[in-house]
């Protein structure tokens, strides 16, 4: 029995938010590892990677933080890879079986925070280092060059994420091993300078040692909790046949792997005088015959990181716009992302934004996930394929629209949950009433996960949702409300296009 085959690389992907056929479910969980690693073996996770030594800690406590960050993020995200096999779509579709199909726009908007973020990094992250690693060999050029750089990584970008998801896989299926191998080339390079017992500044971000550990890993975490909403980008095209275990382990054993990265960024910033200028200071400490490798790494992972962040977003944004088409949607995003880079680097001083904007993603991306997580367990991984598709297809009804297109439930839950860790923030530029609590250990993340946890199931069993979004099995752990849902039919003139929108 022949298997199906994989469209050409050089083929435009024409496949939008529109379930996946399940003759071109042809990857596998492997492919599922490479896209997630490749992603995340990059300058962009390098620059993170440098900041808890940026907070004040020293080499051993900047590394315990980075594992901790590293292993439970990858904990938190790994269960994401489950709904695309099945609903063979994207995990903010997807989510519309929890949230609603209109209330699943929150997913969008979260993965659009994520990719824009991320983009704009990797983008500004590997201009600096091309325009570092280019005075090194003699190429001096000021900000003219550091414009040319961040356009051309960012037309690169653009175009691998036009053509879609094969070329995507190629991309990263060099990045890996290409990444890789120059980061480990860097033990020679930079090995004989460095000293483990590195102690750190002592000027603790936060003031003292356990509320910067704690805002180290919470800064950590971005990065895997960062993928949480492009999963199903990827896993869709993995059958649904595929065993759970496999698909757990793929993106959970690719995090674990980005401690090269981590490690690299975190290693090389004992070295620079200023972690805060880590990019221009690793160029002016590099030897010679490392900078041309130290061009690469940027290159690569600038492309790598760009493409697995831009895909996603334009994918869906076109789906929130229907007038746009896929590669539309991806120009749009690149371009507005693309805008914030220059904007940020030239006008203002974009390194502050990072610690913000990577803090924020945990905060309001794991409760969303978690619902998910709870939702996929007491529906037992059942979804309606068709009915996820209500909202893009400009029909209304099905089995989720629940009330106007939005699942109150799981909102009130997220909601509850974004503000629970919002009050208990205590980072450098977000400091909530509750902050100091603890002594300003940062209870952010547990108070959103604990929440999250709490809230939605409690809202499950006080307000029980359609047993027809269950699946005939029946809920496990939930109970069940008798009542038929709603047709999907499409919007009328007396029906207004924003109920379906």
């Amino acid at each position: 029995m022949s298997h199906p085959q994989p469209a050409p690389v050089t083929e435009v992907e024409t496949h939008g938010v529109a379930p996946i056929p399940v003759a071109d479910q042809t990857s596998r969980p492997f492919d599922l590892f490479r896209l997630t690693f490749g992603g995340a073996n990059t300058f962009a996770t390098i620059i993170l990677g440098t900041l808890p030594i940026a907070y004040g800690l020293g080499f051993t406590a900047a590394l315990t933080a980075t594992v901790a960050g590293v292993v439970v993020g990858a904990l938190i995200l790994s269960p994401m890879a489950l709904f695309g096999p099945r609903t063979r779509t994207n995990n903010a579709v997807s989510s519309g079986a929890h949230f609603g199909v209109v209330g699943r726009s929150l997913g969008s908007l979260l993965s659009l925070l994520t990719a824009v973020t991320f983009f704009s990094i990797s983008v500004w992250v590997s201009g600096d280092a091309i325009v570092g690693a280019a005075a090194r060999l003699g190429l001096h050029g000021g900000d003219a060059l550091r414009a040319a750089a961040y356009g051309v990584i960012a037309v690169a970008v653009f175009v691998v994420c036009v053509y879609g998801y094969q070329f995507m896989l190629l991309i990263n299926k060099v990045a890996v091993v290409a990444g890789s191998a120059l980061m480990l080339l860097g033990l020679f390079a930079y090995g004989g300078s460095f000293d483990p017992s590195f102690a750190g500044s002592g000027d603790y971000i936060l003031g003292g040692f356990w509320p910067t550990w704690v805002l180290a890993v919470l800064t950590i975490m971005a990065n895997p909790v960062s993928f949480g909403g492009f999963l199903g980008d990827w896993s869709r095209y993995i059958p649904a046949t595929t065993s759970t275990r496999r698909m757990l382990a793929a993106p959970f054993l690719a995090q674990v792997c980005t401690l090269l990265p981590f490690v690299f960024g975190l290693a090389t910033a004992t070295l620079v005088a200023d972690p805060n200028q880590y990019v221009s200071g690793l160029s002016e400490l590099s030897p010679l015959w490392y900078a041309l490798p130290l061009l690469l790494v940027a290159l690569v992972g600038g492309l790598s990181t760009g493409t697995t962040a831009l895909y996603g977003t334009g994918l869906d944004f076109s789906s929130l716009v229907p007038r746009l088409n896929r590669v539309q949607g991806t120009v749009v995003v690149g371009c507005l992302a693309l805008a914030l880079v220059f904007v940020g680097t030239f006008l203002f001083d974009f390194v502050e934004t990072i610690n913000a904007f990577a803090i924020l993603i945990v905060l309001l991306t794991s409760p969303w996930m978690v619902i998910l997580m709870l939702g996929y367990l007491f529906r037992r991984g059942f979804y309606l394929v068709e009915d996820l598709q209500v909202f893009n297809e400009g029909r209304r009804g099905g089995a989720y629209w629940f009330r106007a297109g939005v699942n109150w439930r799981a909102m009130s839950a997220w909601l509850l949950a974004a503000l629970a860790g919002l009050l208990f923030a205590n980072t450098p530029l977000l400091v909530g009433p509750l902050g100091n609590l603890a002594a300003g250990i940062d209870l952010s993340l547990p108070a959103a996960l604990v929440t999250a946890a709490i809230t939605y199931p409690a809202a499950l069993f006080l307000f029980p949702e359609p047993r027809s979004v269950f699946g005939p099995q029946g809920p496990r752990l939930v109970p069940a409300l008798e009542e038929p849902a709603e047709p999907a039919e499409p919007v009328t003139d007396d029906a207004p296009a924003t109920a379906a929108r």
